[in-house]
């Protein structure tokens, strides 16, 4: 390891576990205490790249996982009409959306906008609801493999499994059997340019292998309350991954404590040197290459059965936010939908 790296950093407090109502579509509110800088923690460009070049020991940390010290304090109260509901030790106040004038039209089939900060949901469409949720679910791949605290240095070959997607569904445009590289570039691929191998080999070599992964997907899932959420792969080739927008918003909140996760999925472009061969690469989210959103977090998913989705954690007028769409009928629709709740909420008051 060079003797010039910087330590790397480790975000200190917990994920926040939004709780979900059995209501239909309303907001969530979460009054919480803590540190309220831990998700401004951010890697360097060179603690990023130190990552990618191998020059991070086995024993040392990879990335930034919340830590049970410095856990969130979260109070609720579940109101419904007129009455309120006492819950402990967790609260959640449902407000009525319609005290937000001027909603914007929305195409996608869901849709969500979510203070990243209180929970406070700004906006929703079908929100409840359980759809297939494509490249998506490589968010979550991400989560698992950051918990794991695996070595990311560690060489990964890429095998002829890792190839094999869901249902005949093409793998890869870019990646062949046989590719060498370190964990984290894995990582970077799997998040950046959503590579369904690169998904695929980080399950494989999980401790106790693929089958051992996707349980750890769907326990994380459990643990965060992400209660309509069910994945049976990593990659997200496989439509019987479904989440709806409100857990995605959960998961987002919840990845946005990973300075990997962070640094990764919003990288612009790389290029991968693979020692025989470059492969120029760029994010597959537009809103992330034009560099014109303060995009903390973003990951965008398609296969026929779920439409275009993207989720991202972005900043909207000094707010942070979650924005959620699944379902739209091309890219471009799912970047119109995603401009339009972003321009939306840049004009909403902060509380209400």
């Amino acid at each position: 390891m060079k003797n010039t790296k910087k330590a790397l950093m480790n975000a200190l407090g917990a994920s926040l576990l939004l709780c979900m109502s059995s209501t239909g579509f309303a907001e969530i509110v979460m009054n919480s205490s803590g540190n309220s800088n831990q998700a401004n923690i951010s890697w360097s460009s060179e603690e990023a790249n130190l990552l990618l070049n191998g020059d991070v020991s086995a024993n040392t940390a990879a990335y930034s996982e919340p830590s049970p010290k410095g856990s969130v304090n979260v109070t609720t109260t579940v109101r419904s009409g007129s009455s309120a509901v006492q819950a402990a030790p967790k609260t959640v106040q449902i407000l009525d959306t319609s005290s937000y004038s001027n909603q914007p039209s929305v195409n996608a089939r869901a849709a969500l906008v979510m203070d990243a900060q209180t929970g406070e949901v700004l906006f929703g469409k079908n929100a409840n609801t359980a759809l297939p949720i494509a490249s998506l679910t490589k968010l979550m791949t991400a989560v698992v493999t950051a918990d794991a605290r695996l070595n990311m240095s560690e060489q990964i070959t890429l095998q002829q499994i890792d190839f094999a997607g869901a249902g005949g569904k093409n793998s890869s445009s870019t990646l062949r059997v046989g590719d060498k590289m370190n964990r984290a570039e894995v990582l970077l691929f799997a998040l950046m340019k959503s590579e369904n191998p690169a998904a695929a080999a980080l399950a494989r070599t999980y401790p106790g292998g693929r089958t051992a992964f996707f349980a750890a997907m769907n326990a994380k899932a459990r643990s965060l309350g992400m209660s309509s959420t069910h994945y049976v792969e990593s990659s997200g080739l496989d439509p019987r991954n479904v989440a709806s927008a409100r857990d995605l918003g959960i998961l987002v909140t919840a990845a946005s404590q990973y300075s990997l996760i962070r640094q990764f999925s919003t990288t612009p472009s790389y290029d991968f040197n693979l020692g025989y061969r470059v492969l120029k690469s760029n994010n597959t989210n537009a809103l992330v290459r034009n560099g014109g959103w303060n995009i903390n977090i973003s990951k965008t998913g398609y296969i026929n059965e779920a439409g275009r989705c993207v989720v991202m954690h972005t900043t909207l007028n000094n707010r942070p936010a979650v924005v959620v769409i699944l379902g739209a009928n091309n890219t471009q629709a799912r970047n119109d939908d995603a401009v339009r709740l972003m321009n939306w909420a840049s004009q909403l008051p902060k509380r209400v």
